[in-house]
């Protein structure tokens, strides 16, 4: 574990550093050329379904009324089995990091990378000094006692983690809880994980001291980037401190009934099902990937996406544009560099294509 120095200390807007990653950066600016095969971005192909597709076409007579959210919120808390009085919707998880900002005071504020990028991006924003601590690679990205310092009150993480795919244990993620401490836990990815093993959004993790935050979107799985929705459990009072910083009607009627019908019991046994698909497509990508000279898998990938190291990846990036793939650069998460890369999961005809490419691509 290392703990980097503060390289914008005070949240004002304004040049970064030469070595300050560009936290504003995201997959999708990877995949603005047109014919390219994306491999940046991680929601799923062939999403929405068409049942829900028709779902949301339906709301479209309903667009003169104002949002009304009591169904929605009671199909997530029943989802997770928590009262409605600790469910927040949010026009995406995005949202929940800037109202977390916007809300919180946190004397030291700590994020653990590499993760996705806005939470840190979103305290600053705020005002709001943010300390790194870095998990290894030569550690598979894990947490390790002590990685976290005791004096920290408010806490970052995702799991799985974005952009390493390691899925933490629980536990220790549980472990992290102090009294007076908040701990975040982005589970943007959780649903693509079997089982939704190591969450903490259940009913069970709800007495853990401190308070406990989870953050839950429904773009990955579901195909609904371009719709904003996600969700916030938490502690009551931190809820309603959270709803009283949202905008009013900050959820669109479309993202209301996308988030009721995803809650269905029908939709949670379909995500299930792919996420079993996902890791056996990831299971095919691992296997080609360790065939490829000079390419290293750090950890246990557990989302829908893995995390490669190999040397010029910046080249290689550039390669595999010109062939007709875009994957994800790495430089711009903090705690990783120029020789990393991100590639989403997908079915294996295209895993295979892409596999050809960046053997060819790594040798030339």
């Amino acid at each position: 574990m290392t703990t980097e120095p503060d390289l914008r200390t005070t949240g004002e807007p304004g040049p970064r550093t030469t070595d300050e990653p560009d936290l504003r950066h995201h997959g999708d600016a990877e995949v603005r050329a047109a014919g390219l095969v994306d491999l940046a971005v991680n929601v799923r192909t062939g999403t929405p379904p068409a049942w829900l597709r028709e779902r949301l076409a339906a709301t479209l007579a309903d667009l003169a009324a104002y949002p009304e959210q009591t169904a929605a919120r009671r199909a997530v808390a029943a989802r997770h089995d928590r009262p409605v009085d600790e469910v927040l919707l949010t026009s995406g998880a995005a949202e929940a990091f800037v109202l977390l900002a916007r809300t919180l005071a946190p004397r030291h504020a700590v994020v653990v990378h590499p993760q996705f990028t806005e939470p840190e991006a979103a305290l600053r924003d705020a005002g709001i000094t943010v300390h790194r601590v870095a998990l290894p690679p030569a550690e598979g990205f894990r947490l390790t006692p002590g990685a976290v310092p005791e004096e920290a009150d408010l806490v970052v993480l995702g799991n799985p983690t974005n952009p390493t795919s390691v899925l933490h244990p629980a536990a220790e993620v549980a472990a992290l809880a102090r009294p007076g401490r908040t701990l975040v836990v982005d589970e943007a990815f959780m649903d693509a994980v079997p089982g939704e093993r190591e969450s903490l959004a259940g009913p069970e993790y709800r007495a853990l001291p401190g308070r406990v935050v989870v953050l839950r979107s429904l773009t990955k799985t579901w195909g609904l980037a371009g719709l904003r929705i996600g969700y916030v459990l938490g502690p009551a009072g931190l809820i309603a401190r959270l709803a009283a910083a949202q905008p009013l009607w900050p959820v669109s009627t479309p993202a209301l009934v996308a988030a009721e019908a995803c809650s269905a019991p029908a939709a949670l046994a379909e995500a299930e099902q792919a996420a079993h698909a996902i890791a056996g497509q990831r299971a095919h990508l691992l296997k080609g990937l360790a065939a490829v000279t000079g390419v290293r898998v750090h950890g246990e990938p557990a989302a829908s996406f893995v995390l490669i190291e190999l040397p010029g990846a910046a080249a290689v990036r550039e390669r595999l544009r010109a062939a007709g793939f875009a994957v994800r650069r790495g430089d711009t998460f903090p705690g990783l560099g120029a020789d990393w890369l991100r590639i989403a999961v997908r079915d294996e005809a295209t895993t295979d294509r892409f596999l050809a490419a960046l053997a060819e691509a790594v040798h030339s």
